[in-house]
């Protein structure tokens, strides 16, 4: 009886160390023990830089919402400039241009608009004659400017159809005589544009109009990812996508304008695709309301930050992961839903940031015990060992990291190595740091095969990539690359893969490999079953 039962427990340690003998294991996945994923950026939420040619028919392009623009008289050569930031009068005689004479512009239609100072302040002017202020806490009809262009020339004129001059004592007043030409003259100004860097959801909305921009978005949604992209991942060992949404899915058809419906209708075919090919689904809120870190890719108007310091844009983000976690919760391809991308570390602190986790959390929890719940940690100068002190929960937590070799000085003039060392030195020992730590399973949810090695070759690129690989596979819960598809090869995954600069090795391979295993298995029991 005795030798019987010691054979039972062999044979089940034998298995056990079989099935165990991997990697920590992420539940519901296939394949793989843990996520090898992909980010489907630039589909629901737009971000213009993955394919700029979603911008290239609206009119008067480099005008859109949150550009910065100065103003210089052609007759005084002085800069329009709202002292202090805004609060007083505004007056025409800056030699030098800094944040008091930049505006950011809030689109009206293609030649209307309104002027937002460094402070917040609108421009404003009601009637023939008035003298311009930055005094507006919020823009209404008055303070809604007509702008005629001439190339860098321009016009402004009110909605009465007066046109604004430069006075002697160098005020901006709506008083000038007839309708102005081209010349030198107090009517004139120079336009410059200093900064047209955000292109999301909000400007590509605002910039066409609602009619054309729903023609636009629906054939973008409709072909920029289709089921042939699910195969393609599927074959190439993928088994997970991260998917970013905005905050307007949940409004779906009829979100607030400017906002265009159709991502919910996208998304639910993303997860019928996915489910087709036993891939698994993360859902990614990637942009809040009010904007958590004032970036194109969180649909900010203006690069503002609105969403830390709204009670009321906190609350709505809680509804919408309530209505994701309540929609997909018991779908069988959702592997994750991810609370907020990227909110900002000098704007959003921990004391608003941990209770809406917390909450957020919570939510989920209520409609699914499983559904792994993603936090992301804060871009900036933060350190993501912050959030294992928080204490958010300990069941089926990930803490989101993201890591990219660009964007900071101190990248600029690294060599290959120098990129391929850190990955090893600073980025692996902070993994095996926080894999080690008690608590969330860790996350490379964004990374990408680029850096700012301008002469890099592409045995370089396979090297940077391998090293990537290689150290993004110790995170307790795996990565995610971005992104699927980009204007920009090296961001592009298919590109990556199909010219053979990113190689994540055969999944043929792979599954002999998960097969080997599983026939181990049946040897070992049906072995010591035999000399039972």
């Amino acid at each position: 009886m005795e030798l019987g039962f010691s054979k039972w427990v062999l044979a089940f340690a034998l298995s056990s160390w079989l099935l165990f003998s991997r990697a920590h294991s992420v539940e519901g996945l296939r394949g793989n023990s843990k996520v090898r994923g992909v980010n489907l950026g630039g589909w629901l939420v737009i971000e213009g830089w993955i394919k700029p040619s979603l911008f290239d028919a609206i009119p008067n392009g480099d005008m859109l919402d949150g550009t910065e623009i100065r103003f210089k008289s052609v007759s005084s050569h002085k800069y329009l400039s709202a002292e202090n930031g805004g609060g007083m009068g505004v007056t025409v005689d800056k030699d030098v241009a800094f944040s008091w004479e930049t505006f950011k512009l809030w689109r009206v239609s293609a030649s209307e608009f309104q002027l937002r100072t460094s402070q917040g302040y609108f421009l404003t002017c009601y009637g023939e004659g008035c003298s311009v202020s930055a005094t507006a806490n919020s823009p209404s009809e008055g303070e809604i400017f007509y702008i005629e262009r001439n190339n860098n020339q321009v016009h402004i004129k009110l909605i009465t159809g007066a046109y604004l001059q430069v006075t002697v004592g160098n005020l901006m007043t709506a008083d000038y005589p007839g309708k102005p030409g081209w010349d030198d003259n107090a009517a004139t100004f120079e336009m410059m544009i200093v900064a047209n860097d955000l292109h999301g959801d909000y400007q590509l909305a605002n910039g066409y109009g609602h009619h054309h921009a729903k023609e636009v978005l629906k054939k973008h949604r409709n072909s920029f990812i289709t089921m042939d992209d699910f195969k393609f991942l599927y074959r190439h060992g993928i088994n997970t996508v991260r998917i970013p949404v905005g905050w307007w899915i949940a409004f779906d058809p009829d979100p607030p304008a400017p906002f265009i419906g159709g991502c919910l209708k996208a998304l639910d075919n993303a997860f019928s695709w996915a489910q087709a090919y036993n891939i698994k689904c993360i859902i990614d809120l990637h942009a809040a309301p009010g904007s958590q870190n004032g970036a194109e890719h969180s649909a900010s108007r203006d690069g503002t930050t609105g969403w830390p310091t709204s009670p009321e844009y906190v609350s709505k983000t809680l509804d919408v992961i309530d209505f994701l976690a309540s929609r997909y919760a018991t779908h069988p391809a959702l592997l994750g839903i991810e609370l907020l991308n990227e909110p900002s570390a000098s704007l959003v602190p921990m004391e608003v940031l941990v209770p809406y986790y917390k909450q957020g959390y919570d939510i989920v929890r209520k409609h699914s015990t499983t559904a792994y719940v993603i936090i992301c940690q804060r871009i900036g100068n933060a350190d993501p060992i912050e959030l294992y002190h928080a204490n958010i929960s300990s069941h089926n937590l990930v803490v989101d990291l993201h890591y990219y070799s660009l964007f900071d000085a101190y990248f600029v003039n690294m060599s290959t190595v120098d990129n391929i060392d850190f990955v090893h030195k600073s980025r692996g020992a902070q993994l095996q740091a926080l894999n080690s730590a008690n608590g969330p399973l860790v996350f490379v949810g964004e990374w990408v095969n680029e850096w700012d090695v301008a002469t890099a070759s592409q045995t370089d690129y396979q090297e940077f990539g391998r090293a990537q690989l290689e150290v993004y596979n110790a995170a307790s819960f795996g990565w995610s690359y971005w992104t699927l598809k980009n204007d920009r090869k090296h961001w592009d995954f298919e590109w990556n893969i199909r010219n053979n600069y990113l190689q994540l090795g055969n999944s043929t391979t792979r599954n002999i490999y998960d097969k080997l295993v599983f026939l181990g298995l049946i040897s070992a029991w049906i072995f010591l079953l035999c000399i039972l």
